[in-house]
């Protein structure tokens, strides 16, 4: 839920006197001292956040409540019990970077005076109590700070994972008779008789919550839950808090593997407020993560994703995770998802969650790239599923690819259903284009083209082509005049691959824009190594229908074509005119006659 301020520069009114006590201390500046000082080893995320909240005091646009921060911090070690372990049933004893979390949920309100965060976002790594703190913090609601008529949800894609939460709840309500005599069991959860509040575990499922009126719901491990139908789950709870005056929504997490779910939406979200890129005010963001994944196993860069180091789990049981990583690829993939809370994929894949996200940064149009030379890229389906077009623009240094897809109308439900991908969401932003019917109209993918060259004078001296399904297209593009070459997809194209891995590393390869589907086809690459030679090929990271890599596929068409003629043809393709060329102008240029590409295409 998005804030309707403007910026972070608009001012608020104060607060009525003595309703902030300004000079008492509370856990978030005990906390920011901390790590200002050294004392605690924090990421960039966590900074960042801290820097945030605080520079949002000072200019008042959200304040301290001490009072309603302590009495949560109050609450939880008093009612909240240890689940599990050597430390069960002992209540829970906070450390300072969980007392400090839970200041900023409860104790951050807005010039009102009711709580400023409404949604969390709680990203960590593995063995930190994320479960045991998220039951307190929904204890807390279901007992302290809920309304009359209260529901509280826990939610995950399986009941056993929903039950890891809703089972220390519990447990905290069986172990404390204050509680216990307040609660009675029905069939479905809890009660609390006295103020109408149900407590309640959720099948993963976005078609049976209509009709729910959450005060407060945990969403466990995000990271796990379906792109497509996890978006769903969560848009439906939140719709369905708007009649609460302080609701709450709880989203725990580590590292996983669905790209484009909600975890990626949640984590986009709150770095663009912690960068001051978005009006958000309502989400609050806490990213405990690594910064450097060369150090994965480094215990003080480690420290930055598990706080808890030392205390919630031993530094001696992390330096034998890491034994073990350092012996297996699955194994040193599961410690990086899980304990350095970094975003991977299930097999080991070309590029790193990190490289993809470092691609997306722009949002750049094809008004930014008028009166330039351009490169083009083509992968064609089989009619009936997704083809992908590319434009590659260097501008400035940087070299930009331009993506945009095409997919038959009748198949975009049945496919975002199949892929767990929101395509509906893809064309709503202009990154797909419904074509066809049942079977994906070329022509389109044609006008596309014939759209950047005519309104925004974006010229293709070189277009490539994946010959396997090239159809008509090609002969109708060579009829208007455009240079086609095909392009076989296998390891003839080692080099490209080589080009391309190195470019996005050293940032000189970006997605001109914020191209969802884009990203899922990155994450969905692999390459195959073959022999002694160590050839390349780009191949699915894993078989199915709902795997693609046709953008991928089309990016190394147009890189093929880069690297077989950009030395002929640098001084054009660097842009550097001032203004526009003819089309004919871009196709006259002079190559070396009957020069092939690696390709295995031809000149023409």
């Amino acid at each position: 839920m998005s804030g309707g301020k403007k910026g972070r520069s608009a001012g608020r009114k104060a607060l009525a006197p003595g309703y902030i006590i300004r000079d008492e201390d509370n856990a978030v500046l005990e906390y920011w001292r901390a790590i200002s000082s050294k004392q605690v080893n924090v990421g960039k995320w966590i900074r960042l956040l801290y820097e945030v909240i605080l520079q949002g005091i000072v200019e008042h646009r959200w304040f301290f409540d001490k009072r309603r921060g302590d009495n949560a911090l109050l609450f939880i070690e008093r009612y909240c019990h240890h689940f599990k372990g050597k430390m069960a049933p002992g209540r829970v004893k906070l450390q300072l970077w969980q007392r400090s979390s839970i200041f900023l949920i409860f104790g951050v309100v807005d010039a009102e005076g009711k709580r400023q965060f409404r949604e969390v976002a709680w990203f960590i790594g593995r063995k930190m109590g994320k479960s045991l703190i998220a039951a307190g913090i929904e204890n807390y609601m279901a007992y302290a700070a809920g309304e009359f008529g209260s529901e509280i949800y826990f939610v995950a894609t399986k009941i056993d994972q929903a039950d890891l939460s809703y089972s220390s709840f519990k447990f905290n309500v069986d172990h404390e008779p204050e509680l216990a005599k307040r609660t009675r069991p029905d069939k479905r959860g809890l009660v609390i008789d006295e103020t109408n509040t149900t407590i309640r575990r959720l099948p993963f499922s976005d078609k049976t919550l209509d009709g729910l009126n959450p005060m407060s719901f945990l969403g466990d491990e995000l990271s796990s839950w379906p792109a497509k139908k996890g978006l769903g789950v969560w848009e439906v709870l939140l719709s369905g808090m708007t009649a609460r005056e302080e609701p709450l929504g709880v989203a725990i997490s580590s590292g996983g593997y669905i790209q484009e779910g909600i975890y990626d939406e949640l984590f986009a979200r709150g770095t663009a407020f912690l960068n001051g890129a978005s009006r958000e005010e309502h989400l609050l963001p806490i990213f405990y993560k690594i910064d450097d994944e060369a150090k994965w196993n480094d215990i003080e860069e480690l420290k930055k994703s598990l706080p808890g180091l030392g205390v919630s789990v031993s530094v001696q049981r992390i330096k034998d995770e890491i034994v073990t990583a350092e012996q297996s690829q699955s194994k040193l993939i599961e410690f990086k998802t899980k304990y350095c809370n970094l975003k991977q994929n299930p097999t080991v894949s070309w590029l790193t969650a990190a490289e993809i996200e470092g691609c997306f940064k722009n949002n750049l149009t094809a008004e930014d790239f008028r009166h330039s030379y351009a490169l083009g890229g083509i992968d064609l389906s089989l009619s009936t599923d997704l083809t992908a077009s590319i434009a590659l623009i260097e501008k400035d240094g940087i070299t930009y690819f331009l993506p945009m897809f095409y997919m038959p109308r009748e198949n975009i439900d049945k496919a975002s259903e199949r892929d767990e991908l929101p395509y509906r969401k893809y064309i709503e932003q202009g990154f797909l284009t419904p074509s066809g019917d049942r079977q994906i109209r070329n022509g389109d993918c044609e006008e596309w083209f014939y759209t950047l060259e005519k309104e925004y004078e974006i010229l293709f001296p070189k277009t490539g082509y994946d010959r396997y399904t090239a159809g008509y297209l090609v002969e109708n593009m060579r009829e208007n005049g455009f240079d086609m070459e095909s392009v076989t997809q296998g390891p003839n194209l080692t080099g490209v691959i080589i080009d391309t891995e190195g470019m996005i590393r050293e940032g000189k390869l970006q997605c001109a824009n914020q191209n969802g589907l884009m990203k899922v086809h990155m994450a969905d690459s692999a390459i195959k190594i073959d022999g002694l030679e160590k050839r390349r090929q780009l191949v699915k990271i894993q078989r199915g229908p709902h795997i693609h890599i046709d953008g991928m596929a089309a990016l190394l068409c147009a890189m093929c074509m880069r690297r077989n003629y950009y030395q002929d043809l640098q001084t054009m393709l660097q842009n550097r005119r001032t203004k526009s060329g003819s089309a004919d102008d871009a196709r006259k240029q002079v190559l070396p006659e009957g020069k092939t590409g690696i390709g295995g295409g031809q000149n023409r």
